[in-house]
């Protein structure tokens, strides 16, 4: 069996873990902070994130399970920085087209969809039952949270962040580092760093 480091002992790390066991891996964990009684699931605690880097002949790979987007994009570089590989993960439950490409360091949760055409970039999350249309394009470290849904062709830049249950409309474009709120409804486009909110979605900031 591979075995597969992972950094991160929270709630979404648990996450990652478990659906990289439904991928085959056997699962180690890291964190800087000592994870509290059952938070790691019952497997293995290994050490801080510098012990990480420090052992990458034990592990056929790492994987960053933080939901933050910019501590899992520096995080994630600098694992590719000490050479590991890291892998995609993708639950059995999601529905992933085979012309949808899924970059390294990248996680499909349960339920989720990726349709034809679709980009998903280096480090980026598709959370439970959520679901990226045909041509979308999702940037590096983008998160996209449960139960949102872009329709086609809507481009997302590098770690923006699309909240639970938020509907983008087709063709819209997301600048950088822009915060969608949940259950908003976006149906124009949003600028770099910019949060919207509401239906129709809004700039607050």
């Amino acid at each position: 069996m591979k075995r597969l480091a992972i950094f991160g002992a929270s709630g979404h790390g648990r996450v990652v873990a478990d659906i990289a066991e439904c991928c085959g891996w056997e699962v180690f964990f890291f964190d800087d902070a000592e994870p509290m009684d059952g938070a790691t699931l019952g497997l293995p605690y290994c050490g801080t994130f510098e012990t990480l880097l420090e052992r990458k002949g034990d592990f056929g790979g790492a994987f960053v399970g933080i939901g933050n987007n910019d501590i899992r994009m520096t995080k994630c570089k600098a694992l590719l920085d000490a050479g590991y590989f890291l892998p995609s993960l993708l639950h059995p439950s999601a529905t992933v087209s085979r012309y949808a490409q899924i970059a390294e360091g990248a996680v499909i949760m349960p339920g989720a969809v990726v349709n034809a055409g679709a980009r998903i970039g280096f480090a980026c999350i598709v959370n439970t039952a959520a679901s990226v249309d045909h041509d979308c394009v999702l940037d590096a470290g983008v998160h996209i949270s449960p139960g949102a849904h872009l329709a086609g062709q809507v481009f997302v830049g590098t770690c923006s962040w699309i909240g639970i249950g938020a509907i983008v409309r087709q063709r819209i474009s997301i600048g950088s580092h822009a915060m969608i709120a949940a259950g908003a409804v976006v149906v124009k486009d949003v600028q770099d760093a910019a949060t919207v909110i509401g239906v129709p979605a809004t700039q607050v900031r």
